[in-house]
């Protein structure tokens, strides 16, 4: 114990209340039935002064400022939220006396982690934040926390992956990259905060405990007959082989890549998923890949849909890649129906390598988003097919930086990833105007990409999945642009992240969700 002198005995007699002020700390006492009781005099909330509080006649202390009750004798939180701190006294020739020793270490990090769970399932951000910061100030890694909720949610998502995990995987690099500790906070708390959104309050969706040996045409057979017990269970066994993420990461591209599914987020959470493991370590790796699985099993399959059907067979037309290296123009791809992009896609690569091909479709996805019509993202009487947004547009850049990166690891999936990024080029061509709106062009990359990254960290959307994209297509095009890019293409990938940082976002559409609703149900038989 470390017993500091507080307050003289008859003082606390006369008012009831007092506070000690020992070496920065703040220390409340009061007077009770059940004796001389201490805590910390900031209330753990918000800091207001726990000595101007309430006290009923037991042990109970309000806060006035926002009614938050706690159990003196123990710190309790009666109304849910932070514990408060309590301290063990004693009176000796006349003074109160305070333990102000410390626990162990572990322990605090151990509290504070629980607490952090508490936060987490009640949505609670602000208390997630300050959480963190005592389990870091416990002397805790707090990215430690993120594998911790991502344990915490992955069995509650019912069709697996969402854009929680990938926006982990962005966040953590922000943190990585950074020394400044509001940013390092910001990060982690953004990806566990989004976790706690998609999934507190969520059912647990058990996944099969089943295991078979890993065998890569059998999983693959598994996720086209969208069978999620034979896919987990050979993934189950690739992992008590040994294998690891990166002995399944092939297997897991092509299940991504075998249709345009789930508008290209299969292969970007490949790609997150990846990196989540390679940053946290194996004890993410199962609840990961489960999720993963599951969102592959479940995942839409655009191609199937009258509109991308021209899909198949451009694939099975495909030719080998030409070795003269010809360069298509951009312009090749952009305003031409889907049936016309993929066919585009199908001529030039006869006479294109891989790559070049690939920058060319990433060129003309960025120019798309440069010709946006933005008034679609705000029109109120459009069907459910034009329900378009900036979103759609983005995808169109993080999905290309997926397929560079999972098609140069594995050169047979370029056939695919190149196409299903031509049904991106194709399906915005109707949404697209003829000029653009300004001059989005970027002079300094540089300050360009810090303006970016002070945006991201104070963006102030009320949806994370808002501030995920504005993340991942930040990380995407600042990706590209590194791995090397011809000039006039890495000015039209920078001019469209540019506009869209400068875009407003409609948050919610009232009255194009009536219009639709009423027309839609006009319709009903």
């Amino acid at each position: 114990m470390a017993w500091e002198k507080a307050v003289a005995f008859d003082r606390l007699q006369r008012d009831g209340r007092a506070v000690a002020k020992i070496g920065k700390r703040q220390i409340a006492l009061f007077k009770t039935d059940s004796g001389i009781l201490a805590c910390n005099n900031r209330c753990p909330h918000e800091g207001y002064p726990l000595r101007e509080g309430s006290l009923d006649g037991g042990c109970v202390l309000t806060c006035n400022w926002h009614n938050w009750k706690f159990d003196l004798k123990t710190g309790a939180n009666l109304t849910g939220g932070d514990a408060l701190r309590t301290y063990a006294t004693k009176v000796e020739a006349g003074e109160v006396w305070i333990d102000v020793v410390e626990a162990p270490a572990t322990e605090r990090q151990a509290q504070a982690l629980a607490n952090l769970r508490e936060a987490f399932e009640d949505e609670s951000y602000d208390r997630m934040a300050r959480e963190l910061a005592r389990y870091a100030k416990a002397g805790g890694d707090p990215v430690e926390a993120v594998s911790h909720a991502i344990a915490w949610s992955h069995d509650r998502l019912e069709f697996g992956t969402v854009h929680a995990y990938p926006a982990a995987a962005g966040w953590l690099r922000l943190h990585d990259e950074s020394n400044d500790p509001e940013m390092r906070l910001i990060c982690l708390l953004e990806a566990i905060g989004y976790m706690s959104d998609v999934a507190a309050g969520e059912e647990v969706y058990v996944y099969p405990e089943a295991s078979m040996p890993w065998d890569e045409p059998a999983f693959l057979a598994a996720i086209e007959a969208e069978d999620e017990k034979g896919a987990i269970a050979r993934v189950r066994g690739a992992l008590d082989a040994g294998l690891g993420f990166v002995g399944l990461e092939h297997a897991l591209s092509a299940a991504a890549l075998a249709h345009y599914q789930d508008f290209g987020h299969s292969l970007i959470y490949v790609v997150h998923t990846g990196r989540l493991v390679q940053r946290l370590g194996r004890s993410v790796e199962l609840p990961l890949l489960l999720a993963l699985v599951r969102s592959l099993v479940a995942a839409s399959r655009e191609d199937l849909i009258p509109e991308f059907r021209a899909y198949a067979g451009a694939r099975q037309a495909f030719p080998t890649f030409g070795a003269n290296g010809t360069v298509p123009e951009p312009a090749q791809f952009r305003g031409r129906s889907v049936k016309e992009a993929l066919a585009a896609v199908v001529g030039a690569a006869g006479r294109s390598a891989p790559e070049t091909l690939y920058r060319s479709l990433l060129a003309a996805a960025a120019e798309d988003m440069l010709l946006f019509d933005t008034s679609w993202g705000t029109r109120t009487d459009t069907s459910y097919n034009d329900n378009i947004g900036w979103l759609d547009f983005t995808h169109g850049l993080t999905f290309a930086n997926a397929v560079r990166q999972q098609c140069a690891r594995y050169p047979e999936l370029w056939p695919a990833g190149l196409l299903q990024i031509a049904c991106f080029t194709g399906r915005n061509a109707g949404y697209t105007a003829k000029t653009g709106d300004g001059d989005w062009h970027v002079s300094d990359r540089d300050a360009f990409y810090a303006d970016c990254i002070r945006r991201i960290s104070d963006h102030g959307e009320d949806r994370y999945i808002l501030a995920a994209h504005l993340l991942k297509t930040f990380l995407a095009v600042r990706e590209e642009v590194a791995a090397g890019l011809p000039a006039e293409i890495e000015t039209s990938v920078l001019a469209g992240l540019n506009r869209f940082f400068n875009a407003p976002l409609k948050r919610k559409h009232v009255r194009r969700t009536a219009h639709q609703a009423l027309d839609f149900v006009a319709q009903e038989d």
